[in-house]
């Protein structure tokens, strides 16, 4: 029976990768699209602004500024102006999510596979996030997959999401035109940079942002989970 289930997946597997990828390049965003990071993001700045004397926010409050640029984020989230104010709780931050906070971030079922299916396929693939260049590529090394990437822009290269920046730049440095791509997200500021410049957008449920949201940016689909998501790239 074992052995009868191995079989089916490999055919499973095998089916997919023969398959041509429905777009040249994919942009992923990263935290809620591809690793499972909200509960420790939310913990981290729940640390930081208890040490900083901030009103404590709530998950959902928190969830709301995942994947802007961390402080446009914090500004937003606390309603504050004060660049130093602001800047202490980004220090809190950082410092909470590298040594204090121990709540584990791991990927999401199947996006290891994912990865190396489209990357077998053809595709090229690319990775537009709100961390910072550090974060992305301290998550890279912890999990193994920085090689599955060709590109990427984060927080300090480009605008904060929801401008297209990131994707523009990604799209010159690949040389890929904006008909050939696609942005995954499980935000509305992935779903809004990508409208901005007419690019197809993928909406994932999974993540922070609600689905009624996510749809009314009018993505090309909306999935539930990263088989799914795979499907739907081939």
């Amino acid at each position: 029976m074992h052995s009868q289930k191995t079989l089916a997946e490999d055919v499973t597997s095998a089916d997919i990768s023969s398959k041509l990828p429905r777009y040249k390049l994919v942009i992923f965003d990263w935290d809620g699209t591809l690793m499972d990071s909200a509960d420790k993001i939310v913990s981290c700045m729940q640390i930081a602004a208890k040490q900083c004397d901030m009103p404590i926010p709530s998950y959902e409050q928190v969830g709301h500024i995942i994947g802007i640029s961390l402080k446009p984020a914090i500004k937003q989230l606390f309603n504050i102006q004060d660049d130093e104010l602001a800047e202490r709780l980004v220090k809190a931050y950082k410092a909470a999510f590298v040594t204090v906070d121990t709540t584990p971030c791991p990927l999401f079922n199947g996006v290891n596979t994912m990865l190396a299916n489209l990357k077998a396929a053809g595709c090229i693939l690319a990775v537009a996030t709100g961390k910072a260049r550090r974060g992305l590529d301290r998550a890279w090394t912890q999990t193994g997959t920085g090689v599955y990437f060709s590109a990427s822009r984060t927080a300090d290269e480009a605008e904060s999401k929801p401008s297209p920046d990131m994707l523009l730049q990604l799209l010159d440095e690949l040389g890929v035109e904006v008909k050939d791509a696609v942005m995954v997200g499980d935000t509305t500021y992935d779903m809004q940079m990508a409208k901005a410049i007419g690019m197809d957008r993928i909406g994932v449920s999974y993540g922070v942002h609600a689905q009624v949201h996510l749809e009314a940016f009018n993505p090309v689909a909306l999935v539930h989970s990263v088989s799914e998501l795979e499907a739907t790239l081939f």
